[in-house]
């Protein structure tokens, strides 16, 4: 509606310029169509009159009459047009427009809602990625779900997308985890070490320690401990990883492609991109390091790529990988990482752009921590410590539909409380539960109805003028808004409008399925009430499915 909506406002002030009403050329770019927050200022409002004021000098509410009376309306979608305040003109649409939505959706079915808003832009999206020193616990979990959530939504809006985790198979932590192993597996035999605080403590260390003892038996034993970290971490990496995808799959999280940033190392990438960089006056020497020129590119100070010691930091992997990114072809490039990568984004931005890329061809998604709560008090986590709540805890006390629904619950910068009795809760208060039914009532009513012969109408047999209560209205009007809610999602990266918007959904029908009966001896009601009743099956169906949720039929 608002594109059509649109439409028909830019034909009538063209109207009024070809009458001699307007004297300007151009519609004004900041000329907006929105569902106006409050109910009773119609359905939709436009500024339009407001922002040509300036150009045509004239007050607004005089504009918005000349706008109105060139307005078309073959389709009888009006109902009533009204200047508001300062001059707004609010649109209430007739019920044949509302009728028009639920007739979209049962032609469309699983398509309702998708945009071509992308035109098949190949986008990366990468996200996980944590380093493959442990098990995931319950804070990846939430980029995760949005990671994947978002996938799904810029699918939806008509991009091509990729979803990539970037394996951190090399380097420090990589050997720290393959000297942690070895240590315990000396250990197995009775050697003793200092196992000291910065080597990593978890319980899944032994168990790969004695994994080792078991299928090597004593050959690490005598061996130089370089040599053997060399040997064990590339093993302890891959036996993470297979749980790490085992869960992630579990989670309902497939990957397209899982990056080694050893294959760039391999290839000799970090050589490459720093040369291109040095070439072009972008990198120089100074105290025995490394250092980019990252401040002729917007960010605070220059940083460095390469220590004094000649280990390189974490910005020129990074540099080397963003760069592979481009290389491969994607026109642009989605990252969803922690929060406490804030200060980073402007470092690798200016990277993107030193190296002769669009720097707004990459969006970082900046995901807050969880505060997880059990028996009220708060789960104190410490990776290298071993000591946090694991993805496969919460999956199998939660389950994966409940934990992605909270996790998506609140945008993605916002701390969010991970309440585990809520999330396991058969009520109405937890959020997936209460979505959740409303499919499965819904599919319960289909069930009784064909039981009594009567099964679903299409729309040719259905007379949707019986659709007349106020519930009614709300819910054609609220999945109406649908596709608009999948183009502001997928525009502003944010997944979490969905669970708003199916919560909203949910909220009317459940007291419209108690208020109301959809069987009964008026057999034409009853079929408009079942054709109203498929179309909201079909978008809960929808939203929870671009949220990575089931829609159960019986609950």
């Amino acid at each position: 509606m608002r594109q059509i909506l649109t439409g028909k406002i830019k034909e009538a002030i063209e109207r009024a310029r070809e009458n001699g009403e307007f004297v300007s050329q151009e519609v004004p770019a900041d000329l907006t169509v929105e569902v106006p927050r409050i109910a009773s200022h119609g359905d939709w409002s436009t500024n339009a009159a407001m922002v040509l004021a300036p150009i045509e000098k004239k007050p607004p509410r005089v504009l918005a009459e000349i706008i109105i009376g060139n307005l078309k309306d073959p389709e009888g979608f009006f109902d009533r047009i009204e200047i508001a305040g300062s001059g707004f003109i609010n649109f209430n649409l007739t019920s044949k427009w509302w009728h028009q939505v639920l007739l979209d959706i049962d032609r469309l079915g699983p398509d309702y809602g998708r945009l071509d808003l992308g035109r098949g832009q190949k986008v990366l999206v990468e996200f996980v990625s944590t380093n493959p020193t442990g098990p995931l616990h319950v804070g990846h979990a939430r980029g995760a779900a949005l990671g994947d959530a978002l996938s799904r939504v810029l699918d939806m809006a008509g991009f091509e997308i990729s979803r990539e985790y970037y394996v951190n198979d090399t380097g420090n932590q990589a050997r720290t985890l393959g000297r942690s192993v070895l240590y315990r597996y000396l250990e197995e035999f009775g050697r003793k070490v200092e196992y000291t605080d910065n080597l990593y403590q978890g319980d899944y260390i032994r168990d790969l320690a004695e994994e080792v003892k078991e299928g090597e038996g004593d050959r690490f034993l005598d061996m130089p401990e370089d040599k053997a970290v060399e040997e064990i971490y590339p093993w302890a990496i891959e036996r993470i990883l297979e749980g790490i995808r085992e869960d992630l799959l579990s989670f309902h999280i497939p990957f397209d492609s899982w990056f080694s940033e050893k294959s760039l190392v391999e290839r000799g990438q970090t050589e490459k991109t720093l040369d291109y960089l040095r070439d072009r006056g972008h990198i120089y020497d100074k105290d025995g390091a490394v250092w980019f020129r990252s401040s002729d590119f917007g960010d605070d100070k220059d940083r460095p790529v390469i220590k004094s010691n000649g280990e390189t930091t974490y910005l020129a992997p990074d540099l080397v990988y963003h760069r592979d990114k481009f290389n491969r072809g994607y026109d642009r490039l989605i990252d969803v990482l922690g929060a406490d990568h804030h200060g980073y984004v402007p470092r690798l931005k200016a990277g993107i752009e030193a190296m002769g890329f669009d720097r707004d061809k990459l969006d970082v998604v900046l995901v807050q921590m969880v505060n997880w709560l059990r028996a009220g008090k708060p789960v104190s986590m410490s990776t290298r410590a071993g000591q946090y709540v694991t993805l496969k805890e919460v999956l199998s006390e939660v389950g994966s539909d409940a934990a992605r629904f909270i996790f998506l619950t609140r945008r993605s910068d916002s701390r969010l409380d991970f309440d585990f009795e809520l999330a396991k809760s058969q009520s109405s208060e937890n959020p997936v539960y209460y979505v959740q039914y409303a499919h499965a009532r819904i599919a319960s009513v289909f069930r009784m109805a064909e039981a009594e012969g009567k099964g679903v109408p299409g729309p040719q047999e259905t007379d949707l003028t019986r659709l007349v209560q106020e519930e009614e209205l709300a819910l054609m009007k609220h999945m109406a808004t649908f596709p608009d809610l999948i183009q502001g999602a997928a525009v502003n990266l944010e997944p979490h409008r969905l669970t708003h918007f199916l919560t909203e959904l949910a909220g009317i029908f459940h007291p419209y399925y108690k208020r109301h009966r959809f069987l009964s001896d008026d057999i034409e009601l009853s079929k408009a009430r079942l054709f109203l009743a498929g179309c909201v099956k079909q978008v809960l169906a929808t939203g929870l499915q671009l949220l990575g949720i089931n829609a159960p039929e019986v609950m």
